[in-house]
């Protein structure tokens, strides 16, 4: 699949998700605490936490089910996440009247298996990380009868996502560049599937945390593949990436370069977004990481940051709370 292939789809997308999910407002970034690093009018924040849902999760999933047949809707459907996904499937189907059942690795925390509750889902624990609840999902969808909805692998989940880059075109124009923390690729392949033809001059930078770089280094390598990663505070770009992902071609044609943050970095980043009032989760502060690390090369171009959601675990939470004005 090419970026051109998916701009229909996200034209569609947006003719319909916003029954589900909202617009999020672009907000001018305060300075970050190095002389000349954000410069007034040319640092701006994109509030996906916003979303009712706490992340852009919500954009994806609700295009994804409205796209069902009535019979598929009627069946129900089964997905796999690291939480916000799962929060977003439970959302809109609760919202659209489908019933769900998601599948959590033992990874995720119990706060946020709680919320996928709340919103009316059935939770399934199945393996210790990600990718195995994935794999998990989809076995039993096809023995089901039931649609599986991909965290990421999925045209109408990507598309959904896009939604946020058409958005920008109406809030920022001349929008220059673009920071997005990535995982499986959904959320990056949507954007910049859009941008690359409406904003063909913006730079599509792709940020993950030095300890979770799998999409990335399947980019570097040309191929996917396992990749070493140890703990993050980014738990919701966690895991690995599914064979034959349409999203691993997509980052490859949008995406103009990665990079790699540390742990304190992201810290650091999310304690800043703390300080602003915004709710903030580890792969937000990826992103805030990766630009403040780059700020000085985008000095004088208009950049957009991606707050991508605001649901962290309770242990991420406490350490963040800890150490603000610490």
């Amino acid at each position: 699949m090419m970026s051109r292939d998916v701009l229909p789809l996200i034209d569609e997308a947006a003719g319909r998700v916003y029954s589900v999910a909202k617009e999020t407002p672009l907000v001018p970034m305060p300075g970050w605490g190095k002389p000349g690093a954000v410069q007034a009018g040319h640092a701006w924040a994109k509030l996906e936490q916003l979303q009712v849902s706490g992340s852009f999760k919500l954009r994806g999933a609700a295009n994804k089910l409205m796209s069902l047949s009535r019979d598929a809707a009627a069946a129900g459907v089964i997905t796999s996440s690291t939480g916000n996904h799962g929060l977003g499937v439970a959302t809109a189907a609760k919202l659209l009247g489908i019933d769900a059942e998601v599948f959590l690795s033992a990874q995720v925390s119990e706060a946020k298996r709680e919320k996928i509750r709340e919103r009316g889902a059935r939770i399934r624990i199945v393996g210790a990380d990600p990718l195995a609840a994935e794999v998990a999902a989809r076995a039993a969808a096809g023995e089901s009868g039931r649609t599986y909805v991909s965290p990421y692998n999925d045209p109408y989940v990507v598309a959904g996502q896009g939604t946020i880059a058409v958005e920008l075109m109406r809030q920022a124009p001349d929008l220059e560049a673009i920071f997005i923390a990535t995982g499986g690729g959904g959320l990056i392949s949507g954007i910049g599937s859009y941008l690359r033809h409406a904003a063909p001059h913006a730079q599509i930078i792709g940020c993950w945390p030095e300890n979770s770089p799998v999409l990335y280094e399947c980019i570097k390598a040309g191929r996917i593949h396992d990749a070493p990663e140890s703990a993050t505070l980014s738990e919701s770009t966690a895991g690995g990436v599914e064979d034959n992902s349409i999203t691993f071609g997509l980052c490859r044609e949008v995406m103009h370069h990665g990079v790699l943050v540390t742990e304190d970095e992201i810290l650091q980043a999310m304690r800043w977004g703390h300080a602003q009032g915004w709710a903030v989760e580890g792969a937000s502060g990826v992103a805030l990481a990766a630009y403040f690390k780059e700020a000085a090369a985008y000095r004088n171009k208009k950049c957009v940051v991606l707050i991508c959601g605001g649901n962290p675990s309770p242990a991420v939470a406490a350490l963040l709370d800890s150490k603000v004005g610490g």
